[in-house]
């Protein structure tokens, strides 16, 4: 049952769809490895927003990419960029050069440099905040949209939950449309941001177990029968070699991870290695662990990364029918407030 034209819900979103240009203001997640072209050009093309991953991709690997989406839609589609990749120059022109519409900056504070030239190459630029005062700024700077990401996601996460960023961006950043990510499985949450002054909502976790996405069966098996609680951020055990909190399903992997920062932190006390070193060994830890989980189906030792809103995910599906069960959950749900 897609919404009526005059409906509630295409009131509410209206901002958020015109500036992704998509029928449903639902963006996907860009997830390392599964946002490709499949699961991209099937969100697109079922009335949502698809995201390519560019994660770690090599400017000409981006290109491939975005070339192959478009041979799959006709529908606009973003690329995620990560400010902190030694090659964003370049990749920022793999975007300018393919006529990429939308480009999401995510990873730091993007340049306004690298806002400026995509918006005069004439493509939207969408940004990440993770406070009230970055997205401020992230308006002035040019932003046409932002997306606050709460604690519940999957994957790098920050420490503030969803509900809070909600509550303390959404009624101050008006200028520009905001969209909810973190934690949200349901179309009622959608209702509820966007009824809070969201423009749309973000979905990474929920589109994992989609049929289109390429994810290996035992990965897909994973989210199936996982728990909300079972998805939890890694832990640092010392301040001192600082790691960046990952939200996973815990496995073999993450209690070897605790393990082995022991066992680094040890040889830094013994002497046998300095600071830096400790450090690299323990951020190269998890380095291809995704690819190891969600390709190659290595569930015990790579990285699971799952949203809490994994414990929603009960059974591989058609992403239409995900979009479309999202669109009926959260049209009820504004007719019944």
């Amino acid at each position: 049952m897609p919404d009526h034209p005059h409906s509630e819900l295409s009131r509410l979103w209206r901002r958020g769809c015109e500036l992704l240009g998509s029928r449903y203001a639902i963006m996907g997640g860009a997830m390392t490895w599964l946002s490709e072209r499949n699961l991209v050009s099937a969100l697109s093309n079922a009335g949502g927003f698809g995201v390519i991953a560019c994660g770690a991709m090599t400017p000409d690997m981006l290109d491939g990419e975005i070339a192959a989406t478009f041979a799959l839609t006709d529908r606009p589609f973003g690329v995620n960029l990560i400010t902190m990749h030694p090659d964003l120059d370049d990749l920022v022109d793999v975007c300018i050069g393919r006529k990429v519409s939308h480009v999401v900056l995510a990873g730091g504070l993007p340049r306004n440099t690298d806002i400026g030239r995509l918006r005069k190459a004439g493509a939207k630029v969408i940004a990440f905040a993770p406070a009230l005062s970055i997205a401020r700024r992230l308006v002035r700077s040019g932003a046409d949209g932002i997306v606050i990401e709460g604690a519940e996601a999957g994957g790098h996460i920050g420490p503030v939950s969803t509900g809070v960023l909600a509550q303390e961006i959404l009624p101050h950043v008006t200028e520009v449309p905001v969209f909810v990510a973190g934690g949200i499985g349901r179309g009622d949450v959608v209702a509820l941001y966007l009824r809070m002054g969201a423009s749309g909502c973000q979905l990474g976790t929920r589109f994992v177990c989609a049929e289109e996405c390429i994810a290996h069966p035992n990965f897909k098996r994973a989210f199936v029968r996982a728990n909300a609680r079972d998805a939890t951020p890694t832990v640092q055990l010392d301040p001192r070699f600082p790691v960046i909190p990952v939200r996973a399903l815990t496995n073999e992997g993450t209690r070897r991870f605790h393990e082995f920062q022991r066992e680094v932190i040890a040889r830094y006390h013994a002497g046998e290695m300095d600071q830096k070193a400790a450090r690299l060994d323990i951020e190269h830890f998890w380095a291809g662990a995704l690819r190891r989980a969600a390709i190659d189906g290595d569930v015990e030792h790579g990285s699971l990364m799952a949203g809490q809103s994994v414990g929603m995910v009960a059974r591989e599906q058609p992403i239409e029918e995900i979009v479309r069960e999202l669109v009926e959950q959260a049209t009820r749900s504004l007719a019944a407030a």
